[in-house]
């Protein structure tokens, strides 16, 4: 109960809500670059929230090169698609 409550928490913040939202339109992946043009914010703001996101295990990260590419996990998804 308390790993689905921190799940939950997390995406009661709008600016992570607003990032979970953007990678699964995306259908894949996007950068910190990216996500802080979507979501109009910089992008030190957008990798602390990702940072929460991932922590949580909704939003998995890999290295390509010198960019971070993240994007939801599965249960990332599940809970984004209950919370919409």
């Amino acid at each position: 109960a308390e790993q689905q409550g921190s799940r939950a928490a997390a995406l009661a913040d709008p600016t992570r809500l607003m990032l979970a939202d953007a990678l699964e339109r995306s259908g894949g992946e996007l950068c910190v670059c990216d996500l802080s043009w979507i979501a109009e914010r910089s992008e030190n703001l957008v990798s602390h929230h990702l940072r929460r996101l991932r922590a949580d295990g909704l939003v998995s990260s890999r290295r390509d090169g010198k960019m971070a590419m993240y994007s939801l996990t599965d249960s990332g998804r599940d809970l984004l698609r209950a919370v919409l």
